[in-house]
């Protein structure tokens, strides 16, 4: 895991596309400004566990995927 400092209004870049800018502290929550191509998903973590969990379930539900085989998280 990479672990930067940055400061208000400084950014960091992920490849090409994807700026990550901090918007503002304030106190112990950090607002974030991510700027990325339309075709990137962008969602908070526990959601998209959400989303993973209801995709698997209905994989599952529709016989896709043998009921019996596990995923690693």
């Amino acid at each position: 895991m990479l672990i930067l400092t940055r400061k208000r209004d400084e950014s960091i870049q992920i490849g090409d596309g994807i700026e990550v800018k901090i918007v503002s502290v304030e106190g112990d929550q950090v607002k974030l400004g991510i700027d990325a191509p339309q075709h990137v998903d962008i969602h908070r973590k526990e959601i998209y566990e959400c989303i993973e969990e209801e995709n698997r379930v209905a994989a599952i539900s529709s016989g896709k995927i043998p009921s019996q085989l596990t995923f690693d998280e």
